[in-house]
Parts: C-alpha cells; sequence; structure tokens
C-alpha cells in the first residue's frame, strides 16, 4: 500500500507538470498571433457618465473641450475637481450680473432667481476687497502695486477651459479679421480702429514713466484761455505764485509717446466729434482739450452747436448740461455732456418738483443712447459722486432692471458703482459692431489728495512740490482694478491715468479756489495748465 501510493504520487507530479507546461505554452501563442483573437467575442465600449468614469486597463479618449474628464498622465480617465464657484455657475465671471440682466430670460436683475442672487452676492463679495483697497490707495496714495480683480475661477480651471476654446479662438480672431480688414481704408488719422486684434499686438504702456521738467510748457497760457476756461480752475488768475507744476511732461518708460501739436490734432480730427461724458473732472479735461487746440487763444471760428445735442440751458439751471464746439476750419466737433454717473437718471413723477429720481444702474445715460451714432471718439469717466452724501443730495434712488434696488450687495456705494460701469462698457462694447470707426475709452478715476482731514474736515494739499520727485510709475497693472477689470474682454480701452496723477499733489487748486471757505481746499480738481493736459496728450497718442 505504502509504495503503490508513492508511486502514485510520481505519476501526478509528472502529469501536473505536463499540464503547466502546456499551458504555459498555449497562453503565450494566444498573446503573440493575432489571429486567434478572432475567436474572442468582440467588445463593447465604456459609456461613461458626467458623475462616474469606469476605469479599464484599455486607453479611452475623451474630448478635449469635455469640462468634467481629465486625461492623466497614463492616458486614464480622472475626474476633474471643481471649485465651489465652477459647481454653482460654470462659466462665472465677473461681469455675469450684468449678462444676467440682460438675459434672452426676460428677467430683471431685481427678479432673479435666488441661485443668480448668490451668484451677484459672491461677485460682489469677492471684489470688496479690492475695491477697499483701491479707494485707501486713492486717498493715501500708499502705493501703485494694485492688482487687477481676479476671475473666481481657479487656475485650473482656467486650462481645462483653455484646452477647449484654444482651437475655436483661434478660428475666431481670422475671421474677425477677415471681416474687419475692409475697415481699415477708414482710419482716424492712419491708425487702425481694429479694436479687437490690436489686444493681441504690443502696444505701449503709458501709464509706466515718470515726470520729467519741459520748458516747452506749458501748451496754452492760463492767462489766455479765456474762452474756454473756468475762472475758478485757471489757477494764474488767483493769488498762486507758485507754477512749477505747469513745466513736468510725463515721460514713458518703454515707448515715445507722440507729442501733441494743435494741427495733427484738428488734421486727425477732420470731420469726427470727440465726446467727453463723465464728471467735473471729465468737463476739466474738456475744458482742457479746447485750450490745448486753440493754443488758448480766442478763436472766432469755433462755432458754439451745443443745440445740436439738446445741450442748452434749462429753465432753472445756472449752465447747461453739456457744451458742444465746432472747430470749422475742419469740422471736428469737442463736446462734454455731465454724467456724473455714468447711468440713466430720470425722475420718478414728472408732475412733483420735489420728486425723487430714478438711479437706473443698468442702464446707460439718454444722451448716449441718442447720440452715440454720431460720436468718433468717446472718453468716459466716473467715481466722484459715487458716495452716499451725493446720492441723497440728489435723491437719487437705485433702480435695477427698471424697479427700486433690493439686493443689500448692489446697495452699498461700491457694488453699485461696479455694477454702473460694468454695465456702460458692456453697453458701449456691444455697440461698436454698429459703428467700426468708433473710438471708445474709460478713464480712470483722477486721485484725491486730501492730507490731514477731508475736505470739510480740514484736509489739505498745499505742498508745491510734487511727491514725483525722483520716483517712477513701473507697475504692469492699473493703479484703477475697477475700471481695469470693466475693459477686459471689450473693445472699449482703457484711459490709465491714476497712477501718474497721484504723484502729483501739488497740482490741486489747493486753498486758491475762487469759491472755497476759510479753512476749505480743493484737493480734487486740477489747476489748468496741469495734469489733466497729460490725460489728453496720452489721449491723442492713442486715437
Amino acid at each position: 500500500m505504502k509504495t503503490g501510493f508513492n508511486g502514485l504520487k510520481g505519476k501526478e507530479i509528472s502529469l501536473i507538470s505536463i499540464v503547466l507546461m502546456s499551458a504555459t505554452i498555449i497562453l503565450w501563442s494566444w498573446d503573440k498571433t493575432p489571429c486567434l483573437t478572432a475567436f474572442l467575442p468582440p467588445q463593447t465600449p465604456l459609456h461613461l457618465s458626467s458623475d462616474r468614469l469606469v476605469s479599464s486597463s484599455s486607453s479611452i479618449k475623451v474630448p478635449a473641450s469635455d469640462p468634467n474628464v481629465n486625461v492623466g498622465d497614463d492616458g486614464s480617465l480622472v475626474p476633474r475637481k471643481k471649485t465651489t464657484n465652477e459647481i454653482e455657475e460654470p462659466h462665472l465671471d465677473v461681469e455675469s450680473h450684468i449678462v444676467s440682466s440682460q438675459s434672452s430670460s426676460g428677467k430683471s436683475v431685481g427678479e432673479r432667481d435666488t441661485s443668480t442672487t448668490s451668484n451677484t452676492e459672491q461677485i460682489l463679495s469677492n471684489v470688496s476687497d479690492e475695491e477697499a483697497k483701491h479707494e485707501r490707495i486713492l486717498e493715501t496714495g500708499e502705493s501703485h502695486n494694485v492688482q487687477t480683480l481676479s476671475s473666481p475661477k481657479t487656475s485650473e480651471a482656467k486650462r481645462n477651459e483653455a484646452k477647449g476654446e484654444k482651437i475655436s479662438r483661434r478660428k475666431e480672431n481670422k475671421k474677425d479679421s477677415a471681416m474687419n480688414s475692409p475697415q481699415r481704408s477708414s482710419l482716424i488719422g492712419g491708425k487702425d480702429n481694429n479694436w479687437n486684434n490690436a489686444t493681441e499686438n504690443k502696444v505701449c504702456n503709458y501709464a509706466k514713466g515718470k515726470w520729467v521738467p519741459d520748458d516747452k510748457l506749458p501748451l496754452y497760457s492760463g492767462f489766455g484761455c479765456k474762452q474756454w476756461l473756468s475762472g475758478m480752475w485757471a489757477c494764474r488768475l488767483t493769488q498762486r505764485t507758485d507754477f512749477a507744476y505747469e513745466k513736468l511732461r510725463w515721460k514713458p518708460k518703454d515707448c515715445q509717446m507722440e507729442e501733441f501739436e494743435r494741427s495733427k490734432f484738428l488734421s486727425r480730427m477732420q470731420n469726427k466729434t470727440l465726446a467727453f461724458v463723465g464728471d467735473s473732472l471729465g468737463r476739466q479735461q474738456f475744458q482742457s482739450l479746447m485750450c490745448m487746440v486753440s493754443g488758448g487763444e480766442e478763436k472766432h471760428d469755433v462755432e458754439d452747436v451745443g443745440r445740436e445735442y439738446g445741450l442748452v440751458t434749462a429753465e432753472g439751471d445756472a449752465r447747461p448740461s453739456g457744451w458742444a464746439f465746432r472747430f470749422s476750419s475742419t469740422n471736428t466737433t469737442i463736446l462734454y455732456y455731465w454724467s456724473a454717473s455714468l447711468c440713466d437718471i430720470e425722475p420718478i413723477d414728472i408732475n412733483n418738483l420735489n420728486t425723487d429720481y430714478a438711479m437706473h444702474l443698468d442702464r446707460p445715460p439718454a444722451f448716449l443712447r441718442q447720440f452715440l451714432h454720431k460720436f468718433d471718439v468717446l472718453v468716459l469717466n466716473t467715481g466722484h459722486h459715487w458716495n452716499r452724501g451725493k446720492l441723497n443730495a440728489n435723491r437719487w434712488v437705485m433702480h435695477v432692471g427698471g424697479v427700486p434696488n433690493t439686493n443689500r450687495k448692489i446697495a452699498v456705494i461700491w457694488g453699485a458703482k461696479n455694477l454702473t460701469i460694468h454695465s456702460i462698457v458692456s453697453w458701449v462694447n456691444s455697440q461698436l459692431p454698429k459703428y467700426p470707426g468708433l473710438k471708445a475709452f474709460l478713464r480712470t478715476i483722477s486721485p484725491r489728495h486730501f492730507f490731514g482731514g477731508e475736505w470739510n474736515t480740514g484736509g489739505s494739499c498745499d505742498k508745491t512740490e510734487p511727491m514725483s520727485v525722483g520716483k517712477e510709475i513701473l507697475e504692469e497693472e492699473s493703479s484703477d482694478p475697477v475700471a481695469a477689470n470693466a475693459v477686459k474682454g471689450t473693445g472699449v480701452k482703457l484711459l490709465d491715468i491714476t497712477g501718474l496723477s497721484q504723484v502729483r499733489d501739488e497740482g490741486h487748486i489747493s486753498r486758491f479756489s475762487m469759491t472755497a471757505k476759510p479753512g476749505v481746499q480743493d484737493c480734487l480738481h486740477w489747476c489748468l495748465p496741469g495734469v489733466p493736459d497729460t490725460w489728453n496728450e496720452i489721449l491723442f497718442a492713442q486715437i
């Protein structure tokens, strides 16, 4: 029995060895011989859902544009992680609260559902810190290195989104280039009006540079330009005795800025209209340009054409809502319209003299809607009227979507201002395809320089030496991130004057204001000739 068992065990071992060797040979042959796969049943592809990915040892490719999937280094599929903002609104950007108010759904901003309102509040919350920092910088001059507002999207989301959009973006750029090429024959002074493609080219950053003395300045006399210049801004007519501020020229760092010449400006703007729309700082820029173009001399061939634009003094008003003048030699029109907030203002009850006024934050001024088609260059500005005192004094009541605003985030001043700035830029941008020759600019905010208090609490700016001595403005980004962010991705260009004006604290009216009370200084408006002339030099270089 023992001998038999041992013999059987030996046979089993031999049999097992033979089976293993045979199986090894068969498997190796199967793997190396393609024709044997014909005996296998056909493989069905795996189906992927947006919620779950089925893993597989085989390599499965997905479109690069799929926002829910990333391809790993080994070729496998990996679900892409989303940020909280992306989950709530996949394509949310800073302008989304403007777009939603104009969407085809027909809902106004005040009527949006809870999720959209939440997104608007999140946008306003995201920019609040930057806005506060921005206002602090403008008032204290502590820094110019202010970064522009970032989109709520993460860098990871941007990279994934860019993969799918890169090819389509190239096609769109080529299409835009082809569509705009016929317009190149109708350029202002030979300049390219194709704003969409201009952003891809290297352009001069006029906001970087420094102030240097120049004996060729000023470009006009503060004594002589009485035809256009308000006496309260002509510091040569006041008690002021130092005028070194008139002799500083702005010199960009990395490029040569074209010098302003009256004849060049009139030639470039022949048969064209330049419109300033904004607050009193916009009016200063308008008066500055009128003096620069006329050389500060009285002109008899300049026609008052205000009636063509409804710019006449209304009954009971001290002055009209704007002015328009035409240089007959070249049929060049320069005008200014007062719109301190850049939004539409209308009486709530036209039959009541003491009525409040609806301040439509998401609606452009009626003047722009009526006359935009007549403009070739448009310069917008706003900023210093966005405070509670101004709104209450003017009896302005915030409206959004045609109804009184109920969104608490928008009700705060910075929220209302941001909404309006994005709205006006969005509207102007939407009009540019209709008027391909129009060059539109949003001028950044003009800084205030009240030191030691506010305008009504002893704040002053009576220095005669500018803080710009030995300083250069070198930041790539604008010192006004709100305005800079509003124009991003649009055909509206930035007229960036904030940083270069911030270091010119000695150029204000100061205590020499004709209308100031004792102890009250004007550290908001500028002496003319002065800093606003430089704003117009930069504008001239950009048109």
